[in-house]
């Protein structure tokens, strides 16, 4: 059994970690590491585990999580990075859901994060966990960074179009919905009900951190540098991010031809479905699974690719996908503890 250690595991992207690892065949939770909740059992912060889980919530001891196999660090951004080296240096293995750890380059995390990288030297080594692109890396990684949500529905939607050759890599906009959960389990007036219910708003337009993550990852796969316009919007739901991607093409295409990138790129990929042609994805499709749906249509008249991609941003687009990262890291079949449909209703 991999021993397992999750950090920060009372918050919506923690807590949805234990939910999974709960029932993992192949993985036994050790530690459960909540400042907030120290001493007391996760049953009793979150009741949905009576008859499941009896662990309790602890404050970190270094030692403690150094005896298990692998720890997820669900802390928030900046936090990661002060404690990541310790784990490290202990000899586990590291998956991060923060930012912290998911840049090529120290300096485009301390130009949107605002501070400085105390660890450039393991930002160098991490690996980015997003499977479809880096499986190969992940595989005998130390530390992953595990991707954001935006960025995982954005780059997975948008990458087979960019390795193709078609894209015009100038003026690519990404218009995103996410469900409220995407905000954390921390208090704040614009995320109380009265303020979100009814309503939908943009926000953090041109400055939202998760635009250079896009970028960093498109211009990857394009072998060029790539800028975009990202815009995010809050919708009143609870989980779930749908995206909407806007690429002018550097030719006359055809639907035939976008659809057929897009199955070729994702044929051997289990967790992305690609819709058929007229199809095209929803958010209740992918709550509660690892799944991302991705549908392509072609503007004729514009001569340009319009592509929707939908996943759950605490699913595939934190919690699922470390999970899956963690069965890359000990050679187990990828789909275990998340190959379950989306709840649907």
């Amino acid at each position: 059994m991999i021993k397992v250690a999750v950090l920060g595991a009372t918050g919506y992207a923690g807590i949805e970690l234990v939910r999974i690892l709960s029932n993992h065949p192949d993985a036994k939770l050790c530690v459960l590491g909540s400042h907030s909740f120290a001493g007391q059992n996760i049953s009793e912060v979150y009741q949905n585990f009576n008859h499941v889980l009896d662990l309790d919530c602890e404050e970190l001891d270094l030692d403690k999580v150094g005896k298990c196999d692998v720890a997820f660090t669900a802390l928030p951004h900046g936090a990661s990075k002060t404690v990541i080296p310790s784990l490290i240096e202990r000899g586990i293995k590291v998956i991060d859901l923060s930012g912290d750890f998911r840049y090529d380059d120290a300096k485009v995390y301390e130009k949107w994060y605002g501070e400085p990288h105390s660890s450039p030297e393991l930002l160098e080594e991490a690996v980015y966990g997003m499977p479809e692109l880096y499986r190969d890396k992940i595989k005998n990684a130390r530390l992953i960074g595990n991707p954001g949500c935006y960025t995982t529905c954005s780059i997975l939607g948008t990458v087979p179009l960019l390795k193709s050759g078609l894209a015009e890599t100038k003026n690519i906009i990404v218009d995103a919905k996410s469900g409220v959960t995407g905000a954390g389990r921390g208090l704040g007036l614009a995320y109380h009900f009265c303020e979100c219910t009814e309503n939908t708003k943009a926000y953090k337009v041109a400055t939202h951190r998760h635009t250079s993550e896009i970028e960093q990852e498109f211009s990857n796969a394009a072998g060029e540098e790539v800028l975009i316009s990202f815009t995010p919007h809050l919708i009143p739901m609870k989980r779930g991010i749908l995206a909407t991607i806007y690429v002018n093409l550097n030719r006359e295409s055809s639907q035939a031809e976008l659809q057929k990138i897009y199955e070729d790129f994702y044929k051997d990929e289990y967790f992305v479905r690609v819709k058929k042609s007229g199809d095209l994805p929803e958010t209740k499709h992918v709550a509660g699974s690892n799944f991302v749906d991705i549908g392509v249509c072609y503007d004729e008249r514009l001569k340009r690719a319009v592509i929707i991609s939908a996943l759950d941003n605490i699913g595939k687009g934190a919690a699922g996908q470390a999970v899956q990262n963690m069965n890359i890291l000990f050679g187990l079949d990828e789909k275990t503890g998340i190959k379950n449909a989306g709840f649907y209703l």
